[in-house]
């Protein structure tokens, strides 16, 4: 599938991670009306997301699971959900929690549990989602692709963007029929491409 192809309207869009680059980006291009589950953490290997989809989020974030392992900065706590390999760093203040317990963990799963509802309500009712994922090889894009087309209700496209020592955006004509698979420049990912973002989302418009 070519850059061209994946244009259109859609209903929902979604954040897939692995970062929150493409939140950052979708927000920035006026994609993003809502806050997705996977918007604001990491979760590094597509295993991992694979197996949170097919089990539509259950377990997530359990309070068992959770962990500080380090100090983001002097307002924010890194902190790990074990059960799915994947870090938090923008919901937890050092203010109102500490190394050793999350006092704010009721409100901070009450808002991951609106988020993942909404994920939920919207792959079950839309007839066309575009995903967006950043990281990862193309290799693995089929199995996550796979996963999509059992949780998905209708239509879906996957966008899925790496970053590489290339200039300009790179089309890779991904062979599968959903997927549009791209590579941007490898320097200053957080704002050095934000020209080439918004090409590549121009063309793309939510349904109001």
């Amino acid at each position: 599938m070519l850059l061209h192809e994946i244009k259109g309207q859609y209903q929902a869009v979604f954040s897939l991670g692995d970062n929150c680059l493409p939140a950052i980006q979708l927000e920035r291009n006026g994609l993003r009306p809502y806050s997705g589950p996977l918007d604001w953490l990491a979760i590094p290997q597509i295993s991992d997301l694979n197996r949170l989809l097919l089990n539509r989020f259950a377990g997530f974030m359990d309070l068992s699971h959770l962990k500080v392992v380090s100090k983001v900065s002097d307002r924010l706590f890194l902190v790990e959900e074990s059960f799915y390999q994947l870090y938090l760093n923008h919901d937890f203040f050092t203010h109102n929690n500490t190394e050793t317990q999350l006092f704010a963990y009721s409100e901070v799963k009450a808002k991951y549990d609106r988020r993942v509802n909404r994920f939920l309500e919207k792959i079950a009712t839309s007839q066309r989602i575009l995903f967006v994922h950043s990281g990862g090889t193309l290799q693995q894009i089929p199995t996550l692709t796979s996963v999509l087309s059992r949780i998905v209700a209708g239509d879906f496209r996957l966008l899925h963007v790496n970053h590489a020592p290339v200039q300009g955006i790179i089309d890779h004509h991904c062979p599968q029929s959903k997927v549009c698979s791209l590579s941007l420049p490898d320097r200053e990912i957080w704002n050095g491409n934000n020209s080439l973002w918004a090409q590549i989302l121009s063309g793309i418009t939510l349904e109001s």
